[in-house]
């Protein structure tokens, strides 16, 4: 399992897809859809729920970690285990917040934390026009970009050109097959 974490605006849906575009095709990589409860709107590729149907999938054992933040809670498909044990790697937007489940789930997991600089983090936050940017400023200064933990971590720098980060994400996927080989 390779959870993908980072601040809001550090790019890690548009790297994920650009990682998956390079992999499609593929039937040892799996991408998560991951379960939100919010709408389909936004730039993840997700499965938006009610708070209520999230509620009823949570209690029927459909999520193999599920995590609550910003106001939304998340789920990542029960699925995901049995994809990892037929020798899939499995590749999902994650939570630093919920790196403990994950790692209690998948103790193989591997964490891909993206960044970027907090002028270009800024920037982009303001652009989805959510929040002023006194509010994402504040936000930007409360949290912290490291991931911490025991955990195998790479840290991969979205500050810069699309192709440059991409390709660093893919060489990472890469870099989790001890057996198999991605080209």
């Amino acid at each position: 399992m390779v959870a993908v974490v980072g601040p809001s605006g550090a790019g890690k849906d548009t790297l994920m897809a650009y990682a998956a575009r390079f992999l499609e095709g593929r039937d040892d990589v799996v991408f998560v859809r991951r379960v939100i409860t919010r709408n389909a709107a936004g730039g993840e590729d997700h499965d938006g729920v009610s708070e209520a149907e999230f509620e009823a999938l949570e209690q029927a054992g459909r999520f193999a970690v599920s995590w609550d933040a910003h106001g939304l809670r998340y789920g990542i498909p029960v699925e995901t285990k049995e994809a990892i044990a037929k020798g899939q790697l499995v590749v999902a937007n994650g939570s630093r917040s919920a790196l403990s489940r994950f790692k209690d789930t998948y103790p193989s997991l591997v964490v891909i934390n993206i960044t970027a600089s907090l002028d270009v983090l800024a920037a982009r936050l303001e652009a989805r026009g959510r929040e002023t940017r006194e509010e994402i400023l504040r936000r930007l200064e409360r949290s912290s970009l490291a991931v911490t933990g025991d955990y195998h971590v790479v840290t991969i720098d979205n500050s810069g050109s699309l192709e440059d980060a991409g390709r660093a994400l893919v060489e990472a996927l890469k870099g989790c097959f001890a057996s198999h080989r991605i080209g």
